[in-house]
Order: structure tokens, then C-alpha cells, then sequence
């Protein structure tokens, strides 16, 4: 496969991964984190880091639009929930957590 090919099917990947996420705001970023070590906060990271490294100018703000499909404080106003003691309680093992590099 070539390299043009290739990029193309990862941001096809990529956009299939942000859809599903927006389809499914029932889903508490804490327990993706928790369950898979990222969330959509990472995705905006790594979508900003990328934009970084590529010389284009992104706020966070900006990345996490993109991610959330809205701005993300009326994200967070519609649908992220609370965390329970024992969601906080296993977020604060880091161990398993995303590495983001580039910010």
C-alpha cells in the first residue's frame, strides 16, 4: 500500500472513530479513559498536537469542537454526568492513561 493510500484509509479510520463518539455522548468520557486509557479530550490532544507539529495554528478549544461536534462547555452542559467515588477513584491510576506528546 502506498503512503497516500495509507493516510487516507487512518483519516477515514479516524473520522469513523470521532462519528461513533458523537453518536454516543451517553457515554461518560471517564469510563472510556477508564476502560481503554483515552477519552475524547485525548483525541482533541492529539488531533492539537498534530496541528502542532504540522505548523497549523489550533487552539484546544478548537481541536475539542472537532472531536465533540459542538464547543465543548455545551458539550459538557448537555451530557457528561458527574463521576462517582469510584470512577475518580480508578481515573487515578495512571498507569493505563494515553501518552500525548507534541503539546
Amino acid at each position: 500500500m502506498d503512503k497516500q493510500t495509507q493516510t487516507e484509509l487512518e483519516a477515514a479510520a479516524f473520522r469513523g472513530l470521532v462519528a461513533h463518539l458523537q453518536n454516543r455522548s451517553d457515554v461518560q468520557n471517564i469510563d472510556i479513559m477508564n476502560l481503554a486509557g483515552f477519552c475524547r479530550n485525548c483525541l482533541a490532544k492529539w488531533y492539537k498536537a498534530a496541528a502542532n507539529e504540522k505548523g497549523v495554528e489550533l487552539s484546544m478549544d478548537e481541536a475539542k469542537e472537532v472531536i465533540y461536534g459542538m464547543p465543548y462547555d455545551e458539550y459538557k452542559a448537555k451530557h457528561q454526568e458527574k463521576a462517582s467515588a469510584e470512577q475518580l477513584e480508578k481515573f487515578a491510576d495512571t498507569s493505563g492513561h494515553a501518552v500525548i506528546e507534541g503539546l
